[in-house]
C-alpha cells in the first residue's frame, strides 16, 4: 500500500493571536491536493492550540510541540497527553533535535515519551537526526539507528507513528541535506525497521524529512523514494508552506 504524503508545520516558539489568525486564515483559503494525497498537521505553541484548532480547516489538523513523559501532577510547565487528548488534539511531535540539544531529552527519555503519548492514543510525529560533527566523523547512520531504537524498544505497534529525520545542521541554517542525501537516510532508517521491527512496519511507516525544506526545493525532495513527507520550520509560517503542501503531487504521479 502506498504511504499517503504528510506535510507538517512546526511553529516553535513563534506567533502573537494576531499573527496566528493570518496564517490560519492563510491556509483556510489555500487550494490543495485533497485529503487522500496529503495529510496536513500544524504544529502552533500550546497557548495558540486551541485557537488554531477552533478556526482551522477541517482537512487539517493540529498537534502540540511536546508532551510529558508520563500522567500529569506534579510538574510545573509542563503538558500531559491527556490534556492533549482532553482537547481533541490528535498528534505530537516528540524528539525534537532543539529538544533533546538544549533541554538535554535523551534517546531513552524520548522512547518513553513516545511509548506514553501512544498510549494515551496520540499520534506521533517522532524527531531523529544527527549534528553536523557526527555526520562529518561518518556516524550519521548509526545516530539515527539509536535514536530510533530507543523507541522501538518502548513500542509494539507502529501505526500512529510518524518518523521525521531532521539533520540537526541542516534546521535553520539554509543547508538543506540533497535529495540524495536525505534518501540515503531515509533508505537506511527503513532497512533499520525492516531488519530490526519487521517488514510490514518498514513498508508502511512514513519517514518524512525536515530541514530547511523550502517551496524551492521541496519537488525534488518529494520525488525520492522514501521520502514520505517533511516536516517545516520557518517556512511554514509563509506562503510558500502551500507550495510545499502541493509537492505531494509528486508522488502521485510518480
Amino acid at each position: 500500500m502506498a504511504r499517503k504524503f504528510i506535510v507538517g508545520g512546526n511553529w516553535k516558539c513563534n506567533g502573537t493571536a494576531e499573527e496566528v489568525k493570518k496564517i490560519v486564515t492563510m491556509l483556510n483559503e489555500a487550494e490543495v491536493p485533497s485529503e487522500d494525497v496529503v495529510e496536513v498537521v500544524v504544529s502552533p505553541p500550546f497557548v495558540f492550540l486551541t485557537l488554531v484548532k477552533n478556526l482551522l480547516r477541517s482537512d487539517f489538523h493540529v498537534a502540540a510541540q511536546n508532551c510529558w513523559v508520563r500522567k500529569g501532577g506534579a510538574f510545573t510547565g509542563e503538558v500531559s497527553a491527556e490534556m492533549l487528548v482532553n482537547l481533541s488534539i490528535p498528534w505530537v511531535i516528540l524528539g525534537h533535535s532543539e529538544r533533546r540539544a538544549l533541554l538535554n531529552e535523551s534517546n531513552e527519555f524520548v522512547g518513553d515519551k513516545v511509548a506514553y503519548a501512544l498510549s494515551q492514543g496520540l499520534k506521533v510525529i517522532a524527531c531523529v537526526g544527527e549534528t553536523l560533527e557526527q555526520r562529518e566523523s561518518g556516524s550519521t547512520v548509526a545516530v539515527v539507528a539509536a535514536q530510533t531504537k530507543a523507541i522501538a524498544e518502548k513500542i509494539s505497534n507502529w501505526d500512529n507513528v510518524v518518523l521525521a529525520y531532521e539533520p540537526v545542521w541542516a534546521i535553520g541554517t539554509g543547508k538543506v541535506a540533497s535529495p540524495a542525501q536525505a534518501q540515503e537516510v531515509h533508505f537506511e532508517l527503513r532497512k533499520w525497521l525492516k531488519d530490526n521491527v519487521g517488514a510490514e512496519v518498514a513498508a508502511s511507516t512514513r519517514i518524512m524529512y525536515g530541514g530547511s525544506v523550502n517551496g524551492g526545493n521541496c519537488k525534488e525532495l518529494a520525488s525520492q523514494p522514501d521520502v514520505d513527507g517533511f516536516l517545516v520550520g520557518g517556512a511554514s509560517l509563509k506562503p510558500e508552506f502551500i507550495d510545499i503542501i502541493k509537492s505531494a503531487t509528486v508522488k502521485k504521479n510518480a
